[in-house]
């Protein structure tokens, strides 16, 4: 089997990765190679991979590029690549023609092969596509209306999935993740930077900024859930999905404060004073749009995609994968 990974350097992709690399199969199927494409950073081979590995750098906003990464047929693609939610709405031109254009581009380079050519396709959508007025729990069948930029793109690239699965082009499967958190590493130019933000630099023993009200809500899940998320949609039987390719994957429901909350009992008083309310405009307006209640998810729940039940959870689970099982900032 060889795999492409678009977005093999980012955080999640090199989670991925590693992943893949501790059992180099997926299902019945040994992993023969696997290519890591990503347009800025160089993504990382894992020391214990017993695959073939390729690294490109590779931009999907040019049709040729996109062309050269699916032409020696990859049998698995995961298509992660994207501009953030803040970073897209700060830059309209760029957020459209990577996370539309680039998709397409995509799309349309795996179609031109043709040759009876259809990969197994899982893309990464998310949250976003949503936008309220929201009921008391969002059900399966809750319309899409994005509030952002972000949100557009990701919803206008499901339907392209739709579209191309239901000519065949391809074998799509869309998953909407939740909010991921803890991320580690360093801040990026996500809008949603802030959930995680203020549990990872506490943690370390590092002053965090609190840009937004307590009461602002969203919907979270675990680095290590969401590579689960990928690797269940990568093997799961697409005919399951029938013509709604896009599935909202299960999360945790919690504000900034129920994170402070979960962040005191397990760490205590002297990481959560390190939190600074400073609020700032730009983030406050992007994430006036959100609070969504809890998503039922029973599509996905049904076909064994699985997460934490806690907020509680996910910070150990930051602190197992990402800290050795310590609290570095109780260390100081």
């Amino acid at each position: 089997m060889h795999i492409l990974v678009i977005g093999g350097g980012g955080m999640l992709g090199q989670k991925l990765v590693n992943e893949l690399a501790q059992n180099n199969k997926l299902l019945d199927a040994k992993i023969n190679q696997v290519t890591l494409a990503d347009v800025f950073i160089e993504p990382k081979v894992p020391a214990n991979a017993d695959f073939e590995t390729v690294i490109k750098i590779a931009d999907i906003t040019s049709q040729e590029v996109a062309d050269s990464l699916v032409s020696n047929r990859p049998d698995l693609i995961f298509h992660l690549a994207a501009v953030v939610s803040g970073e897209a709405e700060a830059d309209f031109e760029k957020g459209y023609r990577v996370n539309v254009d680039g998709t397409r581009n995509l799309f349309e380079a795996i179609r031109n092969i043709g040759n009876s050519y259809c990969p197994k396709v899982v893309f990464t959508s998310s949250v976003a596509v949503y936008g309220g007025p929201y009921p008391d729990v969002v059900s399966d069948d809750f319309h899409l209306q994005p509030k952002t930029s972000y949100g557009t793109q990701k919803a206008m690239s499901e339907l392209l999935l739709n579209d191309y699965s239901r000519r065949d082009f391809l074998d799509g499967i869309g998953i909407r993740l939740p909010t991921i958190c803890v991320r580690p590493g360093l801040p990026n130019k996500a809008a949603s930077g802030l959930f995680s933000n203020i549990i990872r630099e506490p943690l370390l023993g590092l002053k965090a900024i609190l840009p937004a009200g307590k009461e602002v809500t969203n919907i979270f899940v675990s680095p290590r859930s969401a590579v689960g998320f990928l690797i269940n949609a990568a093997t799961l039987d697409t005919s399951l999905l029938e013509d709604r390719r896009c599935l909202m994957m299960p999360g945790v429901a919690a504000s900034l404060g129920d994170e402070i909350e979960s962040l005191r009992r397990i760490a205590g008083d002297e990481i959560v004073a390190l939190i600074k309310e400073e609020r700032d405009p730009f983030v406050e307006k992007m994430v006036a749009n959100w609070n969504p209640p809890p998503f039922a998810s029973k599509r996905a729940k049904a076909l064994g995609f699985k997460c934490e039940s806690t907020f509680d959870e996910i910070i150990q689970v930051h602190i197992n994968d990402e800290l050795g099982g310590r609290i570095p900032g109780l260390e100081k």
